[in-house]
């Protein structure tokens, strides 16, 4: 990110950012697929369920489920 956003806007190659807008959305994808397998397993309710999925739209907010939402559902 921190080479290919300059390449993409100062020196106008936008080809650097396609292999990693590629991986981003592959990954924000099966990080929402994978929620599902999740939820059966650890018996999470609605409520658990929606803030991991409003998590994966926030920046960062994948780390911050996991340091407050799944610590506390694998501890329980």
């Amino acid at each position: 990110m921190g080479i290919a956003m300059p390449l993409k806007y100062i020196w106008e190659m936008p080809e650097a950012t396609i292999a990693i807008g590629y991986a981003h959305g592959f990954l924000f994808i099966a990080y929402c697929i994978l929620v599902i397998p999740a939820k059966i397993d650890l018996k999470w309710n609605l409520k658990i369920t929606f803030l991991v999925l409003i998590a994966s739209l926030l920046p960062f907010g994948t780390f911050v489920a996991d340091f407050k939402l799944f610590k506390k559902a694998h501890n329980s």
